[in-house]
């Protein structure tokens, strides 16, 4: 099974952010993870297309945007032109999820959909996780990096790769919180295959990225 890493720029140095972005381009398997954040369904802002547009320029590496939005639907049409590769709601945030998807899937070829720590998988009916490319499970509360990793989650992860096996499903299993080399194979081993990782992979001496990320894979 192949493993996506996906480094979360809300870890990264914002004032070397290019030279940041560009220590990656000799990786593969590599997302580029966005935490795009309102601070209304979350206590914190961060990016906005202006940046998303430059990053895109500056990197080979597909573009993984986490909506962390009360209205994630107002940000599908405003961020069709930054040329991201993945859109990912968060489920707790929506009523009618299903036209989301389908709305997400007709401007970006990836749809994914966010569940929070407190959040079961059995929230998500099994039509929409067969509609769905990615499934990311937080491993801490949304808001911002650097949070304690909740163990809890592996359970989760074991549960919906259980669903993806029973069903034929396609989505990637993603994690997103305190990921680092000492949780990494426990969550690969429970079935995940694209691990997102912020303050592990950023707090690399001498910015040595790349051995922090061949450690988590």
């Amino acid at each position: 099974m192949s493993i996506t890493i996906s480094p979360s720029l809300l870890s990264a140095d914002f004032l070397e952010l290019k030279a940041d972005i560009e220590r990656f381009n000799s990786i593969d398997d590599l997302w580029i993870h966005l935490d795009v954040m309102d601070s209304h369904y979350v206590p914190n802002l961060t990016f906005g297309e202006p940046v998303l547009n430059k990053i895109k320029s500056i990197t080979k590496h597909k573009l993984d945007a986490h909506f962390m939005v009360t209205d994630p639907d107002f940000f599908v049409e405003n961020f069709k032109n930054v040329g991201l590769h993945n859109f990912t709601f968060h489920w707790e945030a929506v009523t009618h999820h299903d036209s989301l998807i389908t709305k997400i899937k007709s401007v970006y070829p990836s749809a994914g959909i966010s569940l929070n720590p407190g959040t079961p998988v059995s929230a998500v009916p099994k039509y929409l996780l067969g509609k769905v490319d990615v499934v990311l499970l937080m491993s801490v509360n949304p808001g911002f990096g650097g949070q304690k990793f909740i163990p809890e989650v592996i359970d989760k992860v074991i549960e919906l790769d259980k669903i993806r096996h029973e069903n034929s499903f396609k989505f990637q299993i993603q994690v997103d919180g305190g990921v680092t080399d000492q949780n990494a194979g426990y969550l690969i081993q429970a079935g995940a295959n694209n691990l997102v990782a912020g303050s592990y992979i950023f707090s690399a001496p001498d910015k040595n990225y790349i051995e922090r990320i061949n450690k988590i894979r």
